[in-house]
């Protein structure tokens, strides 16, 4: 008897770790406000809005964010966007990672980087923050920089003193031009990272 409900349970917990295997946490980071909504700080907001738009997908608000929930291929995506401001990320990130039991992993991190060209893409597994505030709060509040994040790069066009104003600043015209390509491509990494792996993911965008 005492073999079989241990059988029993060591089987439950196998397709529990199973199932939260199958299970991402997709964070876009960004700042809520319609004063923000555009600006070169918000890409992951944008990316994770054209995603949802695509698929049909609606967020709704939940504690410390807005969440949508997105199924393919057999994995489920949650799509987040914190609403505690960027210097306050991890607080998001850490809530519903442990709520829905998502392992380090399986967590992708989108954002900007002033130290790319417009639209390069730089997927990597851990890295410090480059100075990037939301990335900051998310190492310190997890407690590590072993996480996936995917940087955008917005370029560094600015003059001396300007880093905010152009952080905080809208695309020019012939970059929201551009912007509808690399967000079908950012779709598509999401995707990746979830059925491929981190490795396939690199190696197919990294540099596209």
């Amino acid at each position: 008897m005492i073999k079989w409900i241990t059988k029993l349970f060591s089987s439950t917990l196998k397709e529990e770790n199973t199932d939260n295997m199958k299970k991402y946490l997709i964070v876009g980071l960004g700042n809520i406000g319609a004063e923000y909504v555009n600006t070169r700080h918000n890409i992951g907001f944008k990316i994770l809005d054209f995603l949802a738009k695509k698929e049909g997908l609606s967020f709704e608000t939940v504690k410390l964010g807005s969440l949508a929930e997105y199924k393919f291929k057999g994995r489920t995506f949650f799509l987040l966007k914190p609403n505690t401001y960027m210097n306050l990320s991890g607080k998001a990130v850490k809530y519903w990672m442990d709520k829905e039991n998502i392992p380090l992993e399986n967590i992708l991190v989108i954002t900007d980087d002033l130290n790319l060209s417009f639209g390069t893409i730089r997927i990597k597994p851990k890295g410090s923050d480059g100075g990037h505030n939301g990335l900051k709060n998310i190492n310190l509040v997890l407690n590590t920089q072993n996480y996936t994040r995917y940087r955008f790069g917005i370029s560094d066009q600015f003059k001396k003193g300007q880093q905010v104003d152009y952080v905080l600043g809208e695309w020019t015209a012939e970059e929201e031009a551009k912007l509808p390509e690399r967000y079908e491509i950012s779709a598509e990494i999401i995707r990746t990272f979830g059925t491929a792996g981190l490795e396939n993911t690199m190696t197919t965008f990294n540099g596209k």
